[in-house]
């Protein structure tokens, strides 16, 4: 037996080296607490393309009136001129064009910081990290890199995603079929779903590692897969089926009033085949990557440009949340703003999509659709549990 004081002398050594031991993970885990969630403002952070951006977000419904506020429906005009930046802020002049009512930063009442970092015309290599093949657009860095500074400083808790749209060329769709009503007499649908067949695997692939690569930014700054969502949405139809368009087919009444120059076979196409194929194929994908997903092919149902159930703005019809078009009508000639504002969400439709956001929100499992109440705002948004969702 030892000495009692040799004794006591290792037990004092013992009980020491233990309560360091014990101060070192106290240290570690404070260290992780702080680069992980809950640290900061919390945050729904928005990435991606201009049907996220907030794209369009000028216009309150269309008007045919080239002057003035053009009926009402121009956010942009001062009195005496017109001023984009008024909308879009900053993003007027890259032509990010984030506008003021982007679907994130409609989504009130969810969290303390709404931030909006898509940027009009992005495919997914502007989403991509640059030290995984992430490009710069418009002068920004990619979008995931951009992320990396937010969770920074910020407990984010939803990520919504809106990206693949150009990479699968939709802007040469709407052109090409446009042209083939205008100019050549002819159908798009059938070359055109050609085109999406041989593209839409590498999209998918690439819409997929836009996910990987968001994971992989948040695990970097210490999130569990468990503490954030991301939400993967799909993409609304801008145009009716020919049943539902309120101008005959033929004639110039969807060219030179309405802003919609399509065949009805190939709006029924776009509306009821082009569009579910894609959020098809995202919804599949979300389920994959283990995220959540939003389908809003039906968000603008009776509000797109030249919808029989929606009208257009005049000196005697007001713009009206419940009666105007939520969609952005073909200005192929960009006689009342740029080109690019073309077949986007508005203003109502980006406060509709602000409503779907939060809605999802507040659900923290399943994936969803959101539909309109047809004769109400944005504040009548609801959402339907999809086949698997709980």
């Amino acid at each position: 037996m030892l000495p009692s004081t040799a004794r006591g002398r290792r037990w004092l050594r013992a009980v020491v080296a233990g309560v360091l031991a014990f101060l070192a993970l106290v240290v570690a885990g404070a260290g992780t607490a702080q680069a992980g969630p809950g640290v900061g403002p919390s945050a729904i952070v928005a990435l991606g393309d201009s049907y996220i951006s907030g794209e369009a977000g000028r216009w309150k419904g269309n008007s045919l009136t080239n002057s003035g506020s053009r009926d009402g429906t121009d956010r942009a005009w001062t009195g005496t001129a017109y001023d984009p930046a008024r909308v879009y802020g900053t993003t007027a002049a890259n032509g990010c064009h984030r506008s003021d009512s982007a679907e994130v930063l409609s989504a009130t009442g969810t969290t303390q910081a709404l931030i909006n970092l898509a940027c009009s015309g992005a495919t997914t290599g502007n989403v991509f990290r640059t030290s995984r093949g992430g490009t710069a657009f418009k002068g920004e860095a990619p979008q995931a890199d951009q992320l990396a500074a937010v969770v920074a400083s910020h407990d984010v808790e939803v990520i919504a995603l809106s990206i693949g749209g150009n990479d699968l060329g939709f802007a040469d769709i709407i052109t090409a079929c446009a042209k083939d009503y205008i100019i050549y007499y002819s159908y798009c649908h059938d070359d055109q779903q050609a085109v999406v067949d041989g593209k839409i695997d590498a999209v998918m692939a690439n819409v997929g590692k836009a996910v990987d690569e968001i994971r992989a930014v948040m695990a970097g700054a210490g999130y569990a897969a468990s503490s954030y969502r991301i939400v993967l949405q799909s993409y609304p139809s801008p145009i009716p089926r020919g049943s539902e368009n309120r101008y005959t087919e033929s004639g110039w009444s969807r060219v030179n009033t309405g802003g919609c120059p399509f065949w009805d076979l190939d709006s029924d196409w776009a509306r009821d085949s082009l569009v579910p194929q894609l959020a098809g194929r995202l919804k599949a994908l979300a389920a994959a990557k283990e995220a959540q997903f939003l389908d809003l092919r039906d968000m603008l149902q009776g509000r797109e440009v030249c919808a029989r159930a929606s009208r257009l703005v005049t000196a005697t019809q007001p713009p009206s949340a419940a009666a105007s078009e939520w969609t952005r009508w073909i200005d192929s000639d960009g006689t009342q703003g740029p080109v690019q504002e073309s077949a986007h969400p508005n203003h109502y439709g980006q406060l509709a999509q602000g409503r779907c956001l939060a809605l999802v929100h507040a659900k923290p499992t399943g994936d969803y659709s959101c539909r309109n109440t047809a004769g109400d705002g944005p504040s009548g948004m609801y959402l339907t549990a999809l086949a698997g969702a709980s």
